[in-house]
């Protein structure tokens, strides 16, 4: 998750370890940060911030009412997990993960997958070098609108609505990112996959609009394919 920041000595960094294995996965991830800063001359300065669910269960929010103001000058927020058993999720989530993804608009969700050496892979017969992909997945609209709403709470005509939404812009730049990402990966191919069997509006849409990015010449050398 990041924020570029411009003409600074150091890398300012936020680190949220948040719940749960969070404590244990971001120290470990700033050792790695400091070895990688020092064989490049690399120097950080991290800010520790205990936004949690242990937060929300004692002083009622996951993190301050000014929270994401004090966050959004730092090159990167370091944010290890979020969710505790007790707190539902839609509660710790929308009030530190999502907030922050929709603030500094981070939408992409950037996730690598390889297979190294030395790790049983549960396919059979993959090695180092077989499994080597990059998911990415759009990261603020569809399912995560908050359009929508209650009706008739508590009788047997209750109601639960929620509209997902697709733009142009948001679909357009997540499929360009994944192109450019192809290109610059120097990887063999991008697939699209959707539930346009299902999902009769807004996946048809993705799909179009992936069809229409792969073929606007942009890309010559990545194959493309789509799934759904």
């Amino acid at each position: 998750m990041v924020e570029t920041r411009k003409n600074s000595n150091k890398i300012r960094i936020a680190v949220i370890p948040g719940d749960g294995i969070g404590h244990e996965v971001v120290p470990e991830g700033i050792r790695v940060l400091e070895a990688v800063g020092r064989k490049l001359d690399l120097e950080y300065e991290f800010t520790n911030y205990d936004w949690s669910c242990e937060r929300l269960l004692k002083q009622g929010a996951m993190m301050p009412d000014d929270g994401l103001d004090q966050i959004r000058n730092c090159d990167a927020i370091y944010l290890g997990a979020v969710g505790s058993a007790g707190v539902p999720d839609h509660i710790s989530l929308w009030g530190l993960l999502i907030p922050i993804r929709r603030r500094f608009e981070q939408y992409i969700n950037l996730r690598p997958v390889r297979l190294f050496k030395g790790l049983n892979s549960p396919l059979v017969g993959r090695k180092q070098g077989d499994i080597d992909y990059w998911i990415v997945r759009e990261n603020n609209e569809g399912e995560y609108s908050t359009i929508g709403g209650r009706m008739y709470e508590g009788t047997e005509l209750e109601a639960a609505i929620q509209q997902a939404v697709f733009t142009r812009r948001g679909c357009d730049r997540v499929m360009r990112y994944a192109f450019d990402l192809a290109v610059s990966k120097k990887l063999k191919a991008v697939t699209s996959a959707t539930k346009s069997n299902g999902i009769s509006i807004s996946m048809p849409y993705w799909d179009e609009r992936f069809a229409d990015i792969a073929t606007e010449g942009l890309f010559p050398t990545v194959r493309w394919a789509q799934m759904w």
